[in-house]
């Protein structure tokens, strides 16, 4: 039974006219308040205003009306169902990344300098990273050149800090060259798998260094992540390794920002669709227990069940830790994998479609246009390619601004301070004007 199923075009009408009508106004691209042609809005506000823009706070807000438990047509037998990415989505910025680079710095490894050159290499061919990403003396670099420098690093890493083998304190280990060089070359290496190979490559390769970890294990290191992220300076990071390490890749760079914080608007999003009703879940491309201490731990402000996550997922051993393999029976987390795994484990349950998707990348993009139930979709506006299908649907988004049958809707941020901003424009790092789509 979809959605369109269960509300018939006379029903809506009757709901309708039980809620009353409101027109409400709605900013245009430009930022000039409008009337929203032919909209009809309840006059009953669930959903806080917070920093969301006006006509997409207005639909949101008819939506949980129209479809939760305020609705005379809702059955608790057929909940309406809720999916959002939660990297740049749910928070500012990618609780992955951070929680690789806390990784990284606290040096939170459970494999042998042997075990790392495996993982570090799977599925990586032997072609020249992105020119992008070549080293300071404009050098192609590939997996054969900078995983020995890892290693070597690595090695004496895990030969001296006492956390791995050794005796001295992370302070001391710090103080060495071989620390600079390893974290560098690793973060390095992330970028540019992430930039020369296909997604299905890059995704699953970061979380296999949770090789060895248990679940409990990644969420105490993700809430640490977590919790150092909410005292960093929201910014761009450099970091180039030392030249006396230069090794067969030479000296490289890489860029990475800092800063995370959780979306208010989406905290209020989740609890308030979750007290009318609504059944909300998560699916990501990050590793299934980052984001299951994300959305569970009270902490994070998010507060769904750990079970209503769907992400990515590798195997584990009789004890429960980690093996960097993919697990049989799920798909990636991205792109159609999103679909995938909703159709499977969800339209499976319930037998529809979800009626509300968020997203922000070309990672969400099939989801967001794969379910006829869905009624509203919420694109993050992170100025994404136009030749995308998500740039095309922010396009979509803006045409159809103040309109009552808009499906999408761009809601805008500001890189400067981590937060959502009321207007459909996105303020990039270091501007202080916004832009409405990539290349304006």
């Amino acid at each position: 039974m979809t959605h369109s199923t269960w509300f018939s075009n006379s029903t809506r009408l009757l709901v309708l006219a039980v809620m009353g009508s409101l027109a409400v106004a709605g900013c245009q691209s430009s930022g000039t308040p409008a009337p929203v042609s032919n909209g009809i809005h309840s006059k009953q506000q669930v959903l806080a205003r917070g920093q969301w823009d006006a006509f997409n706070h207005a639909q949101l807000n008819q939506m949980i009306v129209q479809y939760g438990k305020l609705s005379s047509t809702y059955r608790a037998d057929k909940k309406p169902y809720v999916v959002f990415d939660f990297d740049n989505t749910s928070v500012f910025l990618d609780i992955e990344e951070a929680t690789l680079i806390y990784q990284l710095e606290q040096l939170q490894f459970k494999v042998t300098p042997q075990q790392l050159d495996k993982i570090i290499r799977t599925d990586i061919s032997d072609k020249n990273f992105s020119a992008d990403y070549n080293n300071q003396a404009g050098q192609a670099v590939n997996i054969n050149t900078v995983a020995p420098d890892i290693i070597a690093s690595y090695t004496w890493l895990y030969q001296h800090y006492s956390g791995l083998k050794g005796t001295q304190s992370l302070a001391e280990v710090q103080k060495s060259p071989h620390y600079l060089n390893f974290i560098t070359k690793m973060r390095y290496l992330y970028a540019a798998i992430g930039h020369t190979f296909d997604h299905s490559v890059s995704y699953p390769w970061v979380t296999y260094l949770f090789a060895g970890f248990t679940e409990q294990e990644v969420r105490t290191l993700t809430r640490d992540a977590f919790r150092w992220q909410q005292s960093q300076k929201i910014g761009p990071v450099k970091w180039t390794s030392p030249a006396e390490l230069s090794g067969k890749a030479g000296v490289v760079s890489v860029k990475w920002e800092n800063g995370l914080r959780p979306h208010a608007e989406m905290q209020t999003l989740y609890r308030t669709l979750l007290d009318n009703g609504f059944d909300v879940y998560v699916c990501s491309a990050s590793f299934i227990d980052v984001i299951k201490e994300m959305v569970s731990n009270p902490e994070m402000g998010f507060n769904i069940s750990d079970q209503n996550v769907y992400a990515m997922q590798l195997e584990r051993d009789n004890a429960g830790r980690i093996i960097p393999k993919f697990r049989a029976g799920y798909y990636q987390t991205q792109g159609k994998g999103k679909t995938q795994t909703i159709e499977k484990f969800l339209v499976s349950k319930y037998g529809y479609g979800p009626i509300f998707i968020a997203g922000d990348s070309e990672g969400d993009q099939n989801m967001m246009q794969d379910f006829a139930d869905t009624q509203k979709v919420v694109i993050v506006n992170r100025l994404r390619k136009p030749s995308t299908d998500i740039g095309k649907f922010s396009k979509i988004a803006l045409d159809s601004h103040g309109k009552a049958d808009a499906k999408f809707l761009l809601q805008g941020r500001d890189a400067n301070t981590g937060k959502f901003v009321p207007s459909t424009k996105t303020i990039t790092f270091g501007a202080t004007e916004g832009k409405n789509l990539k290349g304006e």
